[in-house]
């Protein structure tokens, strides 16, 4: 079993900056593609951004700029650095990972989500 629990949402003003953490934990061989999707109420779930293992990056282009995914390979940890936030960020935030529980077997996984709002 995988797990992984977000944390550091909350109510912020407008232009002001969160960070947010997913600690991904359980039966974990290697943990790869790591991304954080949003999603407001009534709306599709989006992809904010992604980060493979190697690092490299890939943002959507609303939020470019202002938000910085990174991660931390030793402690299976993904962080989204959420600056100059708007109110159009509201949304709840999701971690996504993509693990190998063997070097064979892989799954992808969802944590349940982090409310982020922005107030004006």
């Amino acid at each position: 079993q995988v797990h992984l629990e977000e944390s550091g949402g909350g109510l912020v003003q407008a232009g002001g900056s969160l960070r947010l953490s997913c600690t991904a934990s359980g039966d974990i061989f290697k943990v790869n593609d790591m991304t954080w999707y949003r999603q407001a109420p009534e709306n599709e779930r989006d992809l904010v951004a992604t980060i493979a293992r190697d690092g490299s990056t890939n943002y959507a282009d609303s939020v470019k700029g202002r938000f910085t995914i990174s991660r931390d390979n030793a402690k299976n940890m993904l962080y989204l650095q959420m600056n100059s936030l708007a109110p159009e960020d509201t949304a709840t935030y999701y971690c996504n990972a993509d693990v190998q529980v063997n070097r064979n077997c892989g799954f992808n996984y969802w944590g349940q989500g982090t409310q982020v709002t922005v107030s004006s």
